[in-house]
């Protein structure tokens, strides 16, 4: 992907999840008004406060991982744990955020397009650990059962082209962060687990 391509790609993903979150956001706001105007409560009413909740949490996931990033700008670890704990709080896959310290957001958005992937190899869920050490990330999935899609792993490793349709452009956009910041992918799996380091 060029370098033009890639930043048009990465600025279309902020605009289109900024230009979500304001209809999301009217949206839960509406709700609360018709709380507090004495409208009961109901399973309705209930599934969709959680519906907007999660799509919210959803969209600001998705502006880190697929909008444009810049290696000054800075996420704080509160802000990261929060998006996570939005997205897949409720969710039958859990992630545990262990790096101390903030990081670039380059290296958020790498790493959350990194939990994305392994997002996919849990299809009976699972957890996925995110742990750093002196720069060097590494990312663990466990589940009961893992689906590993040995050609998309093997093109993050290799950094050749990855063949993917649009429910695996994580690993299209997750090569092209690595390459941003010249690291190699490093990947095993077995049954139950899959790590990602690089």
């Amino acid at each position: 992907m060029s370098a033009d391509l890639k930043d048009s790609a990465s600025l279309l993903g902020s605009r289109i999840c900024h230009d979500l979150i304001s209809p999301l956001g009217a949206i839960s706001n509406g709700l609360e008004l018709l709380s507090m105007s004495g409208v009961p409560s109901s399973p309705e009413l209930t599934l969709i406060e959680e519906s907007i909740e999660s799509a919210n949490a959803r969209v600001r996931l998705f502006r880190v991982a697929f909008g444009a990033a810049s290696g000054t700008q800075v996420l704080a670890r509160s802000e990261i744990i929060k998006l996570l704990s939005g997205c897949y709080g409720p969710s039958r896959i859990q992630v545990h955020w262990n790096p101390a310290s903030d990081p670039s957001r380059t290296e958020a958005k790498t790493a959350f397009l990194a939990v994305m992937c392994l997002e996919a190899t849990l299809s009976q869920g699972g957890e996925i650990a995110v742990s750093e050490n002196r720069g060097r990330w590494t990312l663990q999935a466990f589940g009961p059962k893992i689906r590993y899609e040995s050609e998309l792993w093997a093109g993050l490793e290799a950094a050749k082209p990855i063949e993917a349709n649009s429910s695996q452009v994580q690993f299209v956009l997750l090569q092209d962060a690595l390459r941003t910041l010249e690291r190699t992918a490093q990947v095993g799996h077995s049954e139950t687990a899959v790590s990602l380091s690089y």
